[in-house]
């Protein structure tokens, strides 16, 4: 099967994906039973331009982003290169090179900068859980040196009172932006990050927050956080519990090759202006601990990676959906303390 036009769905048991080739290779669903867990479309579907901003389109589902998430100007060998908001990805069609019942595996080439990534997905059923491994491979199609960024892009439905799991040796998060400044502002100037406590940490103005817990849709939070940045992570994983619909999601990557979790907590506090508000937890296996492309690290060290003319670099991601019961939830609490 070739071909960007119809929409691809992949199944496993009661577990169902939905691929949109022609809109960026987006995963538009992804439910079990009759859960819909991606956030769904604050506007309609529509074909996007390369200059539109990420807010003007659907801004729902899955997503991939690249080569950098935020919008802005990268030097390179062959000269200055533009990226758009949320990179190339998610704008331009992608080929399907390959689909069954259970599995597809797409391509799309990026237009910033000469790139193309490939991207399988096969999803699997095991007792009353399911499993989406992804392979993700990046080639430099060009003749010089590429300056790259990738993050993964799921928006996760909540409910308020859902909980959000990191590993237990992350005790502390990088702040890459906050709306209202509720959790402060970095310090620019030095290039200082602002890094906040985990789970627990206190506002700009004093008040205890809990980052783990999901808040209500009309608090107007929108806040996005990294993981790894301060320490390393030895463990790569995210989980989301949602006990109203008894379904716990867990993201799962490797810290040797993706070491950055980005973490964006948005409670009707994007986008801005009049319309729908996002509603969701994205946990983002990252290569950089920015969203900029453009963005130096400590003492001008670059987050971005490198890959030489015809160079390929591959790596996976997993997404594991479990049914679980309070009391296993309650459980797993202790055994994460």
């Amino acid at each position: 099967m070739a071909g960007s036009e119809e929409n691809v769905v992949i199944r496993a048991g009661q577990c169902a994906l939905t691929l949109m080739p022609a809109l960026g290779g987006k995963i538009s669903s992804l439910r079990v039973g009759n859960e819909e867990l991606l956030q769904s479309p604050l506007k309609p579907y529509e074909p996007r331009t390369r200059t539109m901003a990420f807010s003007d389109g659907d801004a729902s589902g899955w997503d991939e982003c690249l080569p950098s998430v935020a919008e802005c100007d990268v030097q390179t060998e062959a000269g200055l290169a533009h990226v758009p908001d949320h990179g190339d990805l998610w704008r331009v069609p992608w080929q399907v090179l390959n689909a069954s019942d259970d599995s597809a595996t797409l391509r799309a080439n990026c237009f910033s900068l000469p790139l193309q990534l490939t991207r399988s997905a096969i999803l699997t059923e095991v007792a009353s859980s399911w499993r989406l491994q992804l392979l993700y491979s990046l080639t430099n199609l060009g003749a010089y040196n590429v300056p790259w960024a990738w993050s993964a892009h799921p928006l996760f439905a909540v409910s308020a009172g859902d909980r959000i799991v990191l590993p237990k040796d992350v005790h502390s998060l990088n702040v890459e932006g906050s709306a209202g400044n509720r959790l402060g502002t970095s310090d620019t100037a030095q290039s200082s990050p602002l890094t906040v406590k985990w789970p627990v940490t206190s506002s700009n103005h004093g008040s205890e927050i809990d980052l783990s817990l999901a808040a209500s849709p009309d608090s107007g939070i929108g806040d996005k956080l990294f993981a790894g940045a301060v320490t390393p992570l030895s463990e790569g994983w995210c989980s989301i519990e949602r006990p109203q619909i008894g379904l716990r999601v867990t993201i799962r990557f490797e810290p040797s090759l993706t070491p950055y979790l980005g973490l964006w907590l948005c409670y009707g506090g994007w986008p801005e202006g009049p319309g729908p508000k996002q509603i969701c937890v994205a946990p983002e296996p990252t290569t950089a601990p920015v969203d900029s492309l453009a963005k130096t690290g400590h003492r001008t060290k670059a987050w971005s990676r490198q890959l030489s003319p015809g160079e390929t670099y591959t790596w996976p991601m997993e997404l594991q959906i479990d049914r679980i019961e309070q009391e296993k939830l309650n459980s797993l609490h202790e055994s994460h303390k």
